[in-house]
């Protein structure tokens, strides 16, 4: 599995890096930084942090279609 964030939609409202600061910051300029491959046991707060994402910015790729916003 892997973490891509839209950055034509982002609009850095912060939520990820509450949900999930082991993934996601921000840089010194304002840009979000994030972890494309995280370790597996930081999932849980990936998947929080897609919830958690006002504007839906955040996708989980698995080797099919990505997935974002809601689970199932």
């Amino acid at each position: 599995m892997r973490v891509e964030v839209d950055a034509e939609i982002c609009e850095r409202h912060g939520q990820c890096r509450i949900a999930a600061p082991a993934v996601f910051d921000f840089d010194a300029a304002g840009n979000l930084q994030y972890q494309a491959d995280p370790a597996e046991d930081l999932w849980p707060d990936v998947e929080d942090a897609v919830d958690m994402c006002p504007v839906q910015a955040i996708l989980i790729h698995d080797d099919g279609p990505a997935l974002s916003g809601e689970h199932t």
